[in-house]
């Protein structure tokens, strides 16, 4: 396997109900070669066939390519949440991007 992206829901509140977070990973080997653009573009895809009108990602800052990645499929940076997420122990900072869907809701 080479790569995967899934969708979370955000919340089990019902207004929420067409909120999810995204999430891809493309191997080390695989990165750069349009993987996660593909995967991306599809989840969205399915997101919209699904009634999904907003997406959300939340990245760390210096995953500068994942960042961009999701800056060119239309999400828009929306803030920072700092030391919110740990990773192996470490408190880290997230950046969260949103999408609106130009098709649903």
């Amino acid at each position: 396997m080479i790569g995967w992206a899934a969708l979370s829901p955000v919340s089990r509140r019902q207004v929420y109900a067409g909120v999810a977070e995204v999430s891809v990973y493309v191997d080390s080997g695989a990165r750069g070669r349009g993987v996660g653009k593909e995967l991306l573009e599809e989840l969205i895809r399915r997101s919209e066939a699904a009634g999904l009108w907003t997406l959300q990602a939340s990245i760390f800052p210096e995953n500068v390519a994942s960042c961009h990645l999701h800056e060119l499929a239309g999400f828009r940076l929306l803030g920072r949440r700092h030391r919110i997420a740990q990773h192996h122990g470490v408190w880290r900072d997230t950046v969260i991007y949103e999408r609106r869907s130009a098709v649903v809701g």
